[in-house]
């Protein structure tokens, strides 16, 4: 397997506001590629969600940005190491200023629950049981 890495690009309306939601739980951004249009938040290692300004995130695309608040265009999923973690980080988020779109799931080996944050982008956080994985 290479070593691809993945750009999450995604447009907002409050960039700062954006930062502020994201360090109350627990990112940093890297300065190097963050600016007033732009903040680049290291997920892990190969996935990295880049924050855009509305404005700049046309630069890149003819289409009209879609409107979260009445059309989902993509799911953002995240694994988490446990359940705790789970509720930790959706707890959180909730905390920050997010929204929970749908009640939790809960089918024994996996659990999950999501989050819509200030710009409507949900993100769903899960964890499998390492088990299940395995085989």
């Amino acid at each position: 397997m290479s070593s691809t890495m993945i750009f999450v690009n995604l447009p907002v309306k409050d960039l700062d506001a954006t930062k502020a939601f994201w360090g109350k739980l627990g990112y940093s951004f890297n300065a190097q590629f963050t600016d007033e249009n732009c903040a680049s938040m290291p997920i892990t290692d190969s996935i990295v969600a880049m924050f855009l300004t509305e404005a700049r995130f046309k630069d890149f695309t003819h289409k009209a940005i879609a409107d979260t608040a009445t059309t989902t265009s993509v799911l953002l999923c995240l694994s988490a190491e446990s359940r705790s973690a789970v509720d930790e980080l959706v707890d959180g988020a909730l905390g920050a200023g997010a929204t929970e779109p749908r009640p939790a799931q809960d089918h024994g080996v996996m659990y999950g629950r999501a989050f819509d944050d200030l710009d409507g982008h949900t993100w769903e956080i899960m964890w499998m049981d390492p088990a299940m994985i395995q085989g």
